[in-house]
């Protein structure tokens, strides 16, 4: 089979790997479509994604969908459901490693487990494959089904709409509160159609880039800041989600929250020591909380993806596997217009 493969810093291939087999206690999933993400692109472009280092060739992606094509033979039937081969699915990325678990009060945010194996990152060695491949043996305890009326092109932004919601529940409630999105990138744009659908009363989105905030109010948003043209940020918004990853909007992104509100920072920030106004933290007392993928929100992705609102504008390109390289560069380039780049996988 075929498979995007990164083998150094630059280093982006699609190549012929050998077809896995289905262990006795796995499920073989035929992968139809997958997203390309911002850690792919951190792999490619310098070798590495936060503290994760590429050591040896990885296949990328996480956010993928397909259909199940073999089931194992050890595999209990109810851990399937109604789930057989030839139904389409989704794969939750992550795998708890050891047994040093998580404080009680933590028990449920899985999220933290110190130690999770994910799709296609080098944080192990060996590292874990992910799904930018034709097929992938997957746990049964990993897959979610999904609704009737969801294509598999759109459940591969059941991922990154899974770490959108995670972060708006990191918020608190957001029913009928005022929302500022800073940084419209794939998540910021899902987290504005995800606060649609969960009922904000009032949502801003703010980026450098028009096109990007064109897309914005496609996915919902009531108002748009245009952060080059030197527009302002609104005042005294109850809850900010942050996903620029840029540490120079920290100051600004503060000020806007009203006093007592809640900024909530799920982009990515370097993982050196980083510059930002932070004073008003404590002059306003926000609270500032971080967002780190998601737990089962992905399962609450697909049942939204179901629903009334049209998430698919985020999808602005699609290419095909052979043509990974252009795709990887693409999503890169954000002059392109370029916000969620599917790969169609098989």
């Amino acid at each position: 089979m075929q498979a995007v493969v990164v083998h150094g810093a630059g280093d982006l291939r699609v190549e012929d790997v050998p077809d896995p087999t289905c262990p006795p206690d796995a499920v073989l999933v035929r992968m139809e479509w997958g997203g390309v993400c911002g850690s792919d692109l951190s792999y490619w472009k310098n070798g590495a994604s936060g503290t994760a280092i590429l050591r040896d060739p990885l296949v990328l992606g996480h956010e993928v969908a397909g259909r199940v094509a073999e089931i194992g033979a050890a595999v209990d039937p109810a851990a399937l459901g109604d789930i057989e081969v030839g139904t389409p699915v989704t794969v939750h990325p992550a795998t708890l490693v050891g047994d040093e678990g998580l404080p009680e009060d933590l028990a449920d945010r899985t999220n933290l487990w110190p130690q999770v194996r994910y799709f296609g990152s080098a944080a192990f060695q060996p590292h874990e494959a992910g799904g930018f491949s034709e097929l992938r043996a997957v746990r049964p305890d990993q897959l979610r089904r999904l609704p009737d009326g969801v294509s598999t092109r759109e459940a591969a932004l059941a991922e990154p709409l899974g770490v959108a919601i995670h972060a708006l529940h990191r918020a608190g409630d957001i029913t009928g509160r005022s929302l500022l999105v800073n940084g419209c990138g794939p998540i910021g744009l899902l987290a504005v159609a995800a606060a649609r659908a969960m009922g904000a009363r009032h949502i801003t989105a703010a980026d450098l880039s028009p096109a990007a905030l064109d897309l914005a109010t496609a996915l919902g948003a009531d108002a748009v800041v245009d952060i080059s043209a030197g527009d302002a940020l609104p005042a005294d918004v109850e809850i900010a989600v942050e996903a620029s990853g840029a540490p120079r909007a920290l100051g600004g992104v503060i000020a806007a929250v009203r006093r007592g509100g809640v900024l909530v920072q799920v982009g990515n920030l370097p993982a050196g020591e980083v510059s930002a106004a932070l004073g008003n933290i404590v002059t306003r007392e926000i609270d500032y909380r971080g967002s780190y993928r998601f737990v089962d929100e992905i399962s609450e992705a697909l049942t939204m993806l179901a629903g009334p609102v049209d998430f698919t504008p985020v999808i602005t390109h699609t290419f095909d596997l052979a043509q990974a390289q252009e795709a990887f560069e693409v999503a890169a380039d954000r002059s392109t217009g370029s916000s969620k780049v599917l790969l169609r996988l098989s």
